[in-house]
């Protein structure tokens, strides 16, 4: 039977630049996965907004649908639309997508070296971050699904922002509740 579904999307959502997001999703058992992500690609010099992650998440290429990977692999093998629900909580942008040169074109120099130097920064920031969301999360029993690795350093000063927003969703980040 069709059934009439609902997706409100903040506008702000759309804003290209870095950002960290936990995807919570619910199955039909009310068992809750998490998974953390950011935006600010390893390969180019660009910085999406979690809107276009949203979609590649859901979507069908296997280069970009990393939680669907992992809902594989931690549930049961169950099709996308028999989960109840797919939460997108989004912190961001902490940086700036940066600006390219008017002459940029995809890895032709002398444009793509400038622009990756001013981006890979911002990009090993938010790895860092991204790294110890997941580990804060995991260490307080929420069920992360996905690890992240990263040998980048994390700044004093870029974790406190990042905790206070997600904790709003996840109070045990504060040491508020239990799980």
């Amino acid at each position: 039977m069709p059934k009439l579904h609902h997706l409100k999307l903040p506008g702000g959502m759309t804003e290209r630049g870095f950002w960290l997001y936990v995807w919570r999703v619910e199955n039909p058992n009310g068992e809750e996965f998490l998974y953390v992500g950011r935006t600010g690609d390893n390969s180019s010099p660009y910085a999406a907004s979690t809107y276009r992650r949203m979609g590649q998440h859901l979507g069908d290429a296997d280069n970009t649908n990393a939680l669907l990977k992992h809902l594989r692999e931690h549930d049961r093998a169950r099709p996308i639309h028999e989960y109840e629900t797919f939460e997108m909580i989004s912190y961001g942008p902490i940086f700036p997508e940066v600006e390219r040169h008017p002459d940029f074109a995809y890895r032709v120099e002398p444009h793509w070296t400038d622009a990756r130097n001013r981006h890979d920064p911002f990009r090993d920031r938010m790895a860092a971050l991204e790294k110890k969301l997941a580990q804060e999360l995991k260490a307080r029993k929420y069920n992360v699904m996905n690890t992240v690795n990263c040998d980048k350093p994390l700044l004093d000063e870029d974790w406190p922002p990042v905790k206070v927003a997600f904790a709003e969703h996840f109070p045990l980040l504060d040491g508020v509740g239990s799980k």
